[in-house]
């Protein structure tokens, strides 16, 4: 399915290992016609992921399916429910079609925003896709290897005080309260991360979003992370959001360890 602009809402590269590496905030595409409804702090989409698909390009080498989203989490956030129910009831969070930054700043113009027929629109042509395309390559490296790893990537500003106090750690591992991973996949994860010499958390106030709370199920076979990390580890958090090579090169190892003792783990659990 493409969008009326013809760009694609995702694109897919199947791997071989029992990884599948989901990147739901890195587009940035706006379809034109939607160009006119936004604000110009809208139009500069400082809340993108900015450049995981490249922090992460040695993914797909080491195995690893990778999937990653086209357009911009303000047309849509692949990582909502689609009831739109918040994720941290009680505390500040943006919804399904965003109407705010982080930062509280308005992305539509007075009376622009998508109202509900526009939502089910977005939903039908970003979300869905998305996320049957997940499902789908979940189901088929389950059936190669009976366990998978979903790994979805994020990455925020290091200090956002709308969103939390004081600076975020550099590693936010979130499993839903350790519902979404078995605790013998999480526990060699999150012991790189603590060892990184990076500062690590896990299930602080990040603890995933939509996609590892509905798709982890352990017993199923399926142990969904996510890993928040902070933007100025590999880039620069102000405009023009430049990625910086020799940040992202001291990263790099850590995630390529993580992903490792992920499918170690994933491999005890398999008989």
């Amino acid at each position: 399915m493409t969008t009326p602009d013809a760009v694609a809402p995702l694109h897919l590269l199947r791997g071989t290992r029992p990884v599948l590496l989901s990147i739901p905030h890195v587009g940035t595409h706006i379809p034109e016609a939607f160009r006119g409804d936004y604000t110009e702090v809208a139009l500069q989409r400082a809340d993108t992921d900015w450049h995981l698909d490249r922090l992460y390009a040695f993914a797909h080498q080491f195995g690893a399916s990778v999937l990653r989203a086209t357009h911009s989490r303000s047309v849509i956030d692949l990582n909502r429910p689609p009831d739109n129910q918040s994720l941290y009831p009680g505390r500040i969070t943006t919804g399904l079609c965003p109407t705010e930054t982080f930062r509280g700043e308005p992305l539509y113009q007075a009376g622009r925003a998508p109202d509900a027929a526009e939502t089910a629109r977005r939903l039908a042509l970003y979300w869905r896709p998305y996320h049957e395309t997940l499902a789908a390559e979940l189901d088929r490296l389950r059936s190669l290897h009976g366990q998978v790893l979903l790994w979805d990537a994020h990455s925020i500003a290091s200090e956002l005080p709308r969103l939390f106090d004081g600076k975020l750690p550099d590693l936010n591992l979130g499993t839903a309260d350790g519902t979404s991973c078995a605790a013998e996949v999480l526990e060699p994860v999150a012991t790189i991360a603590q060892g990184s010499g990076f500062s690590a958390v896990v299930n602080g106030r990040f603890k995933g979003g939509h996609i590892t709370r509905h798709y982890g199920n352990p017993s199923l076979g399926v142990h969904a992370i996510q890993l928040e990390l902070c933007q100025s580890l590999y880039m620069d958090e102000n405009r023009p959001f430049e990625y910086r090579p020799e940040r992202a090169e001291r990263l790099q190892p850590t995630l390529t360890a993580m992903l490792g003792k992920a499918c170690d783990a994933l491999a005890a659990l398999t008989p």
